[in-house]
């Protein structure tokens, strides 16, 4: 599965459009990884456990719209968007949600 951020892929022209296609993650944060996050603000630094569970969450989503693309018989999704969300009460969770256009090229 091609997966890009432009509207079409050099030298693959699109044959045909199939529809929007998306995927989406929601991920929650441990209280173990917000402190260890809180003392990387104190002391300077990167989260690195919040850029691992923010990895994953991107590629789970990804991966969801791209399983829903080849569902529609696609072979690509072009013009793809991420986007990072807080959710929940409190805004303890993130949603990460990936669309895009399933096509035939």
């Amino acid at each position: 599965m091609i997966i890009s951020t432009t509207p079409t892929l050099e030298g693959r022209p699109v044959r045909e459009y199939l529809g929007i296609v998306a995927g989406e993650t929601i991920v929650g944060a441990n209280v173990v990884r917000d402190f260890f996050a809180s003392i990387t603000d104190v002391i300077g630094g990167r989260a690195g456990a919040y850029e691992e569970v923010l990895g994953r969450a991107r590629a789970e989503a990804l991966e969801e719209m791209s399983d829903r693309a080849h569902d529609l018989g696609g072979n690509a999704v072009v013009g793809v968007h991420l986007s990072y969300e807080a959710v929940g009460q409190t805004g303890s969770m993130l949603m990460v949600t990936a669309t895009g256009t399933a096509v035939k090229v």
